[in-house]
């Protein structure tokens, strides 16, 4: 899609559809007003009617039958106007857009509420929004379907976004090209969450890290199963040791920050297909766990993005990848593993593989002293339970960081929800013939999951992000279609930049 501003009138502009935003109880402004006697009364008749108040992802098409040069109207709601968010922007601009692929409009026009809401920066993010769900609600993954399958839904050719005032223009032709690159990289996220197993081993992942290096300006390492022997990744090594595709440390550094400044450091988790190993998961929806890479998926994007917009940070991406499947020479329950670390690990479950994986990449990451770490990772199910896929938890051991993400999370629209972390969870994952266990049991799987990490990340400013719920969507949403959502990657670039300008 071909995105651009141009400062016009909605009601001015000859399109196959133009949307506009409309917000409860402000139906008297004088757009609208306008609107409706263009349409003989009807927006009027459909409000007195219920079909349409202006509710946030209501929406109502009207035709205007010659009296203005746009062939559809879409309204769409937002709620009151005193609660106008980003997030409530980038859903109707999602809500629009799938409407306008379905009914293969050819071209679209875009208009937010009149009456200078939000001039200025406000009405630049809100650009910047718009352009966001427009992009995400784009996306399919449908690389391996046939071509009468992929043209049951068009995207238009050109959208135009409307603005009011040409003052506007460059601060909104800026929020476009930050949303286009930072889509850009959602989307390499998306992609990379839903490739199949067959095609995503290891060594896929560390390849299409290298490719996002090559196209941009990161600095690419990969680490094979010969160094990773050498230095000593015991956990990794293990969890690894039941497939016949080789592990991978991918390694990707941004450095867009002063020299010698302490970088940022983001580790994910990187399980191309976890079958639970010896701990074999039951057969109902394994074949979601092509999705265990998110956090890893989430890191690459996340370093792309903060190459393609010269984010003025230091950072280094970490990415343990491995497949965890069961066969002879897998790792078994009552194993004890020797980490990076040198801490020793009683396993006690199989198919809690991703916190040892995470455990000796975390103990890696100290190498670059870093001034904060963030790991993300599809790590319980016990996510799922406690929080569904509206929120992804966020634990840590040190709380100024924890509450900068979560104000990243409500700015981005990937809110995050905070659990506590307290010593008496570490009581659950004491064992009597190692240093730690690798689960705590069913109660709070998510805190005895962190309380585990916690232990490997002792040395500096540390949060936790399990994305088990957030990372997958088994429907459609206005913005994120079904499979990989991508969650991660505008939170960090959220959190990066409001880091960037507190320095």
């Amino acid at each position: 899609m071909d995105i651009k501003i141009r400062k016009t009138s909605p009601l001015q502009m000859k399109t196959s559809c133009m949307v506009i935003c409309a917000c409860e109880k402000n139906f008297s402004n004088p757009l609208l007003k306008e609107l409706d006697q263009k349409l003989g009364g009807l927006l009027r008749k459909a409000q007195r009617n219920g079909e349409f108040s202006a509710k946030v992802d209501e929406q109502i098409l009207f035709q205007p039958a010659g009296h203005l040069p746009a062939e559809r109207v879409l309204l769409v709601g937002l709620g009151p106007v005193e609660g106008i968010s980003t997030e409530k922007v980038r859903r109707a601009a999602g809500h629009a857009l799938q409407l306008v692929a379905e009914k293969k409009f050819g071209q679209m026009g875009f208009a937010l509420p009149p009456d200078g809401e939000g001039r200025g920066r406000e009405y630049a993010a809100q650009i910047q929004a718009v352009t966001e769900g427009l992009l995400l609600a784009g996306y399919r993954y449908d690389l391996f379907l046939d071509e009468k399958t992929r043209i049951l839904r068009k995207l238009p050719k050109a959208v135009t976004l409307v603005i009011e005032t040409k003052q506007d223009k460059n601060r909104c032709e800026a929020a476009v090209e930050k949303a286009q690159k930072l889509c850009r990289a959602v989307i390499l996220a998306r992609d990379l969450v839903n490739a199949p197993g067959n095609i995503k081993s290891p060594a896929f992942l560390a390849e299409q890290a290298r490719a996002a290096a090559d196209g941009s300006a990161l600095k690419c390492k990969i680490l094979g199963q010969k160094e990773l022997a050498k230095e000593g990744f015991g956990a990794l090594l293990s969890v690894a040791q039941g497939s016949a595709r080789e592990p991978k440390l991918i390694i990707l550094q941004h450095n867009g920050g002063s020299k010698g400044e302490a970088p940022v450091a983001l580790v994910g988790k990187g399980v191309t297909f976890d079958s639970g190993g010896i701990s074999l998961k039951p057969g109902e929806k394994m074949d979601e766990m092509k999705m265990d890479m998110g956090g890893g998926a989430a890191v690459i994007g996340t370093m792309l993005a903060a190459s393609l917009l010269k984010l003025p940070v230091n950072l280094v991406g970490i990415i343990p990848a491995v497949e965890n499947m069961p066969s002879g020479t897998a790792y078994r329950p009552g194993d004890i593993l020797t980490s990076l670390s040198g801490r020793t690990i009683e396993v006690l479950n199989t198919d809690a593989e991703g916190r040892l994986i995470l455990a000796d990449a975390l103990t890696y990451a100290k190498r670059y002293q870093p001034k904060l770490v963030i790991d993300l990772a599809t790590l319980t199910g016990a996510c799922i339970i406690a929080l569904g896929h509206q929120a992804t938890a966020v634990l840590g051991n040190d709380q100024e960081l924890v509450q900068s993400l979560l104000n990243a999370g409500e700015k981005s629209g990937e809110r995050l929800w905070q659990l506590p972390l307290w010593e008496d969870y570490d009581q659950q994952i004491k064992s009597s013939v190692a240093d730690v266990k690798n689960t705590g049991g069913r109660p709070a799987g998510t805190i005895t999951a962190a309380a585990f990490l916690k232990k490997f990340a002792n040395d500096f400013r540390w949060a936790h992000l399990d994305i088990a719920g957030t990372a997958w969507r088994d429907q459609d949403q206005p913005y994120i279609p079904k499979g990989g959502t991508g969650v991660g990657v505008r939170l960090l670039i959220e959190f990066l930049h409001d880091l960037a300008a507190a320095k």
